[in-house]
This record gives structure tokens, sequence and C-alpha cells, in this order.
């Protein structure tokens, strides 16, 4: 049977401390006795891109993911997007980059290294407000897979990100016909219905953790403006 590992820690600004646990060549990042992300589940995070970029239709289009966890969303956006799309992830923890580059290595393979990608060591709320502000170009797509979703789980901080100000700051972020895209590991329909009261369209997907359709149910909510 093969031993569960802690291979690293890392404090999350104004939270609580990850771990990051080895099992195999498998890795998962733990929050006390919660799994927040698992390299043996990630279909959901996948499908976070896939979908979005199927309803996008900006040729070349600029998008913006909060949080790169695992770079499950990364790099199945970069497997989609074509060689002119721009891809800017905002990442708050650089731990995780680093997690990324070493023990996870064999997962995360070149995508940091992609020219298409721009990675900035910043809370997610900085370029949305950039955008919104006329400080950089707007976001054909904003994926957000921050937290557990809207109910924060390691961060307090992150519940202002899904708060009615912010939700129509995303919304000036975004260029015409963008796509706002939203991971949750539960539903949330108070959050689907502050969206529609902050001037979103929403569509609601739900989709298994694993690609055999097995494994826990996640949320995605695609909204536009």
């Amino acid at each position: 049977m093969l031993e569960r590992k802690l291979i690293d820690t890392a404090q999350v600004p104004g939270g609580a401390e990850l771990q990051l646990i080895s099992h195999g060549r498998d890795h998962m990042i733990t929050l006390q006795r919660n799994e927040l992300m698992s390299t043996r589940m990630q279909f959901s995070e996948e499908q976070l891109a896939e979908l979005t970029i199927d309803r996008l239709t900006a040729p070349k289009p600029n998008m913006l993911i909060g949080g790169y966890g695992m770079g499950f969303t990364l790099r199945a956006a970069l497997a989609r997007l074509c060689t002119d799309a721009k891809v800017v992830v905002a990442e708050l923890m650089p731990e995780i980059i680093e997690w990324a580059k070493g023990p996870m290595a064999h997962h995360t393979g070149d995508c940091l290294a992609d020219p298409r990608l721009s990675l900035e060591i910043t809370d997610v709320a900085d370029p949305i407000g950039e955008a919104a502000d006329g400080m950089r170009p707007q976001f054909d797509a904003i994926l957000l897979d921050v937290d557990n979703g809207p109910d924060g789980l390691v961060r307090e901080e992150n519940d202002k990100l899904y708060s009615p100000r912010m939700l129509r700051q995303m919304g000036e972020a975004m260029a015409p016909g963008g796509v706002l895209s939203i991971w949750s590991a539960a539903q949330d329909p108070r959050f689907a219905r502050r969206l529609e009261k902050n001037g979103f369209e929403v569509e609601v997907r739900e989709v298994r953790a694993r690609p055999n359709n097995k494994g826990p149910r996640h949320t995605i909510w695609f909204a536009r403006v």
C-alpha cells in the first residue's frame, strides 16, 4: 500500500496552511482534512477551460485564469487555444509555482514556458481591476478557480472576489462577448442569483471530477454581460 508523504507546506496570506502531499506519482494539496485538489481528479478543472473556449467568439482570445492550482485549467486551455492567443495566470502564492516546477514537474510539463503565458504572482483581483480601469486590455474570458468556489474555505479575503462589487468589475474587465467562468466544489443557487442581479446572463453546468462520469459533482457557472 502506497504511503502518503508530506512534501511541503505553505501559508496562505491571511488564511490557513496548505500541505502538498504525495501518494506514489500522484499529488494532492490539502487544507487540514480537506483535499482541495488532486492529480487523480482533474476533469472538472480541465472542463472549466474546454467549455469556456467552446463559448468564445474572439479569434485570438485574451484569457485570464485566476489560480494556477495544479495547472489543469491552464494546460487544457493551452492545448486548445491558437498560437496568437494570450493567457494571463494570476496566482497568489509563489509556493504553488515552486511546487509545479519542483515536486510536480512531471505533471506540469512545459506549460509554464509557453510563450502565450504571462504568469503573475498576484491576487487575481489586481488584473481584473486593471482591465476594468483601462490599464490593460480587456479579457475575452475570465476563469476563476479560486478557493472552493464562492463559499470561501482557504482565505476569508477570497469572499470579496465573489462580492457584487467585484462581479460588476469583472463585467467591466471583459471585452464585448466575453465569458466569466467560475468553478465551484458545490452548487450555490444564491450565487447564481447574485450573478443575475449584477447584470449577467447565467448558465450552470454540473461536471464530474473524473472523465468516466465518476467522482464528485462540481459546478461551473458561465456568465455573460
